[in-house]
């Protein structure tokens, strides 16, 4: 069982250092791989600082994993030595309820999802995630990443991508449809990008103008700012689809005025507090509010393809290991542009 370096946080007010973990010899199923980027999900600082609940530290966050296949066991099919892999939120789960059959293994009503990091893997032991240099999982729970994606605009797809992906495809957009995506940070910088190659209208509502350019350049075709009231005049009742990925100071009743008649509004953030809704919001134009999770793994497959066909991956800054926690307070503070990943060969410096 080989140990790799790794970076840990110790306490939800602790820093993170370097250390060592261990990582299991690929069974006969599983896959083995050098893990090149990983990417700084906002759901790793929410855990690292115990803001969703209790967390199991020492923790080794990263959901966001992406490098090249070293070894397989015996018995795997799906990859060979020198493939391009990634892996998401989960590395595990029962296979066999109608959810996983489905493809939906992030609702697995058996064993239940089984999470990267901070989880109880089936041996019992807590699970370790991506902030590491080598990573050993299940092969059918690991992803090909196209050759067209380079793999440090390809790690922050195996969240961020697919959070976005999914509800847009689900609720259609597409050509004659106008999606409005709240926020512009590292969910919603991805969700304009898909939802324009897409074929669908796409306006931004950022809390300012400063990110309008970059915005832009993503394929939006409209940029508001929120906090200007006449933003909301407006655009009062003109989206189809509305992608909300914002956590804090989310007003639903306010959002749900944008809608056209029949609309959807789509929260894929997670607030840390209970929000007041008023109904008759919903019901005075047959309105839908809706959550969207991450999506199982062909979902997550078809969306790196199509982020392949169409030239798209996340705006990155790529840092070494010693600036992850600068980097968390720098996206708690909105500065991220858009997707802080770690290079891991740094971590053997």
């Amino acid at each position: 069982m080989p140990e790799v370096t790794a970076y840990a946080i110790d306490s939800p007010t602790g820093s993170f250092h370097k250390t060592t973990v261990t990582r299991r010899d690929p069974g006969p199923t599983e896959i083995a791989f050098d893990i090149a980027y990983a990417g700084i999900c906002h759901s790793d600082i929410h855990t690292a600082r115990e803001e969703w609940g209790k967390s199991l530290f020492p923790l080794v966050p990263g959901h966001e994993i992406a490098g090249i296949v070293t070894s397989v066991g015996s018995e795997v099919t799906e990859f060979k030595v020198g493939d391009r892999v990634g892996v998401g939120c989960f590395v595990d789960s029962c296979g066999e309820c109608a959810e996983c059959r489905d493809g939906n293994q992030q609702f697995c009503t058996g064993s239940g999802m089984i999470g990267t990091y901070n989880a109880i893997g089936r041996d019992g032991e807590p699970t370790v995630g991506g902030y590491s240099t080598a990573f050993v999982v299940e092969q059918d729970y690991a992803l090909h990443i196209p050759d067209e994606i380079p793999l440090e605009n390809a790690a922050p797809l195996l969240c961020a991508g697919i959070t976005t992906y999914s509800p847009l495809k689900r609720w259609g957009a597409g050509p004659g449809k106008r999606v409005g995506v709240v926020g512009m940070g590292g969910l919603g910088h991805m969700a304009v990008q898909i939802s324009a190659a897409m074929g669908a209208e796409t306006i931004v509502l950022s809390r300012t103008l400063s990110k309008q350019d970059d915005g832009k350049k993503m394929g939006a075709d409209g940029y508001y700012a929120t906090e200007d009231e006449n933003t909301f005049r407006e655009l009062r009742g003109t989206f189809d689809i509305i992608i909300c990925t914002i956590s804090d100071g989310l007003d639903l009743n306010k959002l749900l005025t944008l809608l056209a008649a029949e609309g959807v509004l789509v929260n894929v953030g997670l607030p840390s507090t209970p929000n007041q809704l008023h109904v008759g919001g919903l019901i005075g134009g047959n309105k839908v509010l809706a959550g969207s999770n991450i999506g199982g793994i062909p979902e997550t497959q078809e969306m790196l393809d199509f982020c392949a066909e169409h030239d798209l991956g996340a705006w990155v800054e790529v840092i070494r290991g010693e600036d992850i926690d600068q980097a968390y307070d720098d996206v708690v503070s909105s500065k991220a542009r858009y997707r802080y990943v770690i290079d891991t060969s740094t971590f053997n410096d």
